[in-house]
């Protein structure tokens, strides 16, 4: 089993390579227009990177939205309920 230290590495150097990628395909003068699904398909992992990242920073959106609940007006109580149940 891999420690910890190692692991940290991996997830380290597969960030490096993703970051690498992207800025490669960003930094390419033949490119006109910085096309995200483009990018997606053609940086391995990128996209189950992303999903992860997203779906981490769940809870916090979670709190975050819970905390500026109370600062709604009823009104905007009642369009943020009607936009959910959509």
């Amino acid at each position: 089993m891999a420690s910890k230290s190692e692991s940290l590495e991996w997830k380290y150097k597969k960030l490096e390579r993703l970051l690498a990628s992207t800025l490669q395909y960003l930094s390419d003068d033949e490119v006109e227009e910085i096309d995200l699904e483009y990018l997606m398909e053609h940086t391995e992992g990128l996209r189950e990177w992303w999903q992860e990242y997203r779906e981490e920073n769940k809870k916090a959106l979670e709190k975050e939205i819970q905390h500026l609940l109370p600062s709604l007006s009823l009104e905007e109580l009642e369009d943020l309920r009607a936009k959910l149940k959509r």
